[in-house]
């Protein structure tokens, strides 16, 4: 049994967790997640605050972890850490603070692709969220759809050409007046809308798309999020009442979502998976787990969606990730760095 430390700072969660186990086969110790809720001030994540908030924050973050596993770092194995992709300076602080600690312990370092541990997640709410399977991985930087054999395999099917699922989120909540991060406020607002009073279009959905179209799998969400803004500005901008602004949210979402659902539709029937992962802040979206669940019962398919907590950015998922390249043995020296941007590994 390998026992982790899992350390997080991508964006604005500081986190750390602990985890055990072998293969497929881990229990979490403990998990913590400290959000800096001063980004609302803003409507968006301000790079400098975000790092000067993990910097206070990260090691009685870690403390707290390692306390709520009953467990000392003599009782680690190794630590882990999220290197790419993210903010720089944010995820600086992580992996300087990692690397010291590794250091000072004598522990071995893995540095971990975010995204990588989102594909990770689900597994830790449902065991059998495990290879193969098609994975939709929907943030608010990044809707990318693969298509996974094997854990560190994994296809790129498609992914946005523009606004990512959660950034398109955040921006129709600011053209409805809603609190950052919108995603949770524009599905509750959608909730009491009329299905049938706005229709947008599905975008890049269209009947005569085949396998090996440069667009059957890639997907767009900045003409969506125009015609948001014209149907606000139609209704009275700031002033549209109340039930025409849920309209347009239930619109927005509804299209949003159908568009997700038929894009993991076809790669999970291309593919032949009858397993489908949802990862990402977005995946805890009820509305795209509920359709995407209809959809994929024509196929006899399984759909996983992670919990909130794991949905969200979290060190589970990076000791998780952590896990599995330490049993690869895979290391980071001290050289380590943070990158903005960096493709999966064993992407193809």
């Amino acid at each position: 049994m390998t026992r982790v430390l899992g350390i997080e700072t991508s964006c604005d969660e500081t986190s750390a967790a602990v985890l055990d186990g072998a293969g497929d086969d881990v229990a979490l110790r403990s998990l913590v997640i400290l959000s800096q809720d001063v980004h609302r001030v803003f409507g968006g994540v301000v790079p400098e605050i975000a790092s000067r908030a993990h910097l206070t924050s990260i090691v009685p973050v870690v403390r707290r972890a390692l306390d709520d596993a009953g467990a000392t770092l003599a009782d680690v194995d190794a630590v882990a850490v999220t290197h790419a992709p993210g903010l720089v300076g944010a995820l600086l602080v992580g992996v300087s603070y990692a690397k010291a600690l590794a250091f000072a312990a004598d522990l071995p370092l893995v540095a971990v692709h975010h995204m990588e541990g989102h594909l990770f997640a689900t597994a830790l709410d449902a065991p059998e969220a495990v290879p193969p399977f098609t994975a939709l991985l929907v943030s608010g930087g990044h809707t990318l759809l693969l298509d996974v054999p094997a854990w560190g395999d994994y296809r790129l099917l498609g992914a946005t050409r523009d606004d990512a699922a959660g950034e398109a989120f955040d921006k129709v909540a600011k053209l409805l007046g809603l609190p950052y991060p919108g995603g949770r406020h524009v599905e509750a607002l959608a909730e009491r809308g009329d299905p049938l009073a706005v229709r947008f279009s599905r975008p890049m959905v269209r009947r005569d798309q085949a396998p090996g179209d440069a667009d059957y799998y890639d997907v767009s969400f900045s003409g969506l999020k125009t015609a948001v803004l014209q149907a606000v500005r139609a209704g009275g901008g700031d002033a549209a009442p109340d039930d025409l602004k849920a309209n347009i949210a239930r619109g927005f979402q509804d299209a949003l979502v159908d568009t997700l659902v038929e894009k993991t539709f076809r790669a999970a029937r291309e593919h032949g998976r009858r397993r489908v992962v949802l990862g990402g802040g977005v995946a805890c979206n009820r509305a795209l787990a509920r359709a995407m669940r209809t959809r994929l019962a024509d196929l006899g398919a399984t759909v996983h969606a992670p919990s909130p907590r794991l949905a969200t950015d979290n060190a589970a998922m990076i000791a998780r990730a952590g896990l599995f390249r330490f049993e690869r043995g895979e290391r980071a020296d001290l050289g380590a760095n943070a990158h903005a941007a960096l493709p999966i590994p064993g992407l193809r």
